[in-house]
């Protein structure tokens, strides 16, 4: 295996693994580009990301340019002399010439299968549309939004028991350790590079703080599908009395059940809650400035008779 001088660039907990399967295998890691240190928590203190936080753990200089378009950044990205650069959920676009300056070009580690569910956020829109499969793809990064060619791609199943957070640190796992197979065979000429089709290009937009907000007219398995890719962020919440309750996870659901209630009235006494189609039922749910709590438990804590109407 060839020791190669990497760049890697990253910022969120999806790229930490990645990261640390290039220092285990023996890479030289130049330089770590990361996002900058933002306020974060009570007392608005600066925290790093957690690349940048890993990095530091290991000894690794980190850098953290607000953007690329600054000639002193790439002529300082250059001057690395890199055979390659890893990029993993960076945040930022990368200009041709930081592009164009590892030997071997820049590779993406990309949550789904390219060309389907480029962009942002491809975890949860996976889920939220009810792919019943999503994957890692590598390919080499290319000024586009995520349209480069593919090296490599290998799929996962995506199930009704399928959470975002549990995707989420699987594929994680899964790239780390294609990557590391990737630049492998990148040094040794056996790469290959495949074009992505033209068809089925879809786009994962970035989640927005108030899609978490139930719409009970929406049908109930869209609801819960919503459940499961949006925890643990941002959330799935519905209000009720000026309370946001947060829903964790669902009990049961049916997109067959009949009922005659509007959407959002409360069925029965195990808080059954009406859909557009069907019903959902949460099993585990969360008062703003409370712990977590089963249904049961809420219910006997919290007051939610049958025909009451949420919001």
């Amino acid at each position: 295996m060839a020791v190669l001088r990497l760049a890697f660039m990253g910022s969120p907990d999806f790229a930490v693994p990645a990261l640390a399967a290039l220092i285990e295998a023996g890479h030289d890691i130049a330089a770590v580009y990361a996002q900058p240190p933002r306020p974060a928590g009570r007392g608005q203190r600066e925290h790093p990301c957690p690349v940048h936080a890993a990095a530091v753990a290991q000894g690794l200089e980190v850098r953290s340019p607000a953007n690329f378009k600054d000639p002193a950044d790439q002529e300082a990205f250059a001057a690395l002399e890199l055979d390659a650069a890893v990029v993993v959920a960076y945040g930022l676009i990368l200009p041709r010439p930081v592009l164009d300056a590892p030997r071997l070009g820049c590779l993406n580690i990309h949550a789904s299968m390219l060309p389907r569910w480029r962009g942002a956020a491809p975890i949860q829109r996976a889920i939220m549309a009810g792919d019943q499969e999503t994957g890692i793809s590598i390919m080499q990064v290319a000024e586009g939004l995520d349209t480069g060619p593919v090296l490599a791609a290998r799929s996962v199943p995506i199930t009704g028991e399928t959470m975002a957070e549990d995707l989420h640190d699987a594929l994680a796992a899964l790239g780390a350790e294609m990557i590391v197979d990737a630049l492998n065979d990148l040094a040794s000429g056996r790469a290959m590079a495949t074009s992505q089709p033209e068809d089925g290009v879809t786009y994962a937009r970035k989640l927005a703080r108030d899609e978490g907000r139930i719409d009970w007219s929406r049908p109930a398995g869209e609801i819960e599908r919503g459940v499961r890719a949006l925890n643990p962020w941002p959330g799935v919440w519905f209000e009720h009395a000026g309370q946001r309750i947060k829903v964790l996870a669902l009990a049961d659901w049916s997109d067959d059940a009949r009922h005659d209630a509007a959407p959002g009235t409360v069925l029965d006494d195990t808080l059954r809650i009406a859909c557009g189609t069907g019903h959902v039922r949460p099993g585990r749910v969360q008062r703003a400035g409370k712990a977590a709590q089963s249904v049961e438990e809420f219910l006997r804590g919290y007051g939610l008779a049958a025909g009451e109407r949420l919001d």
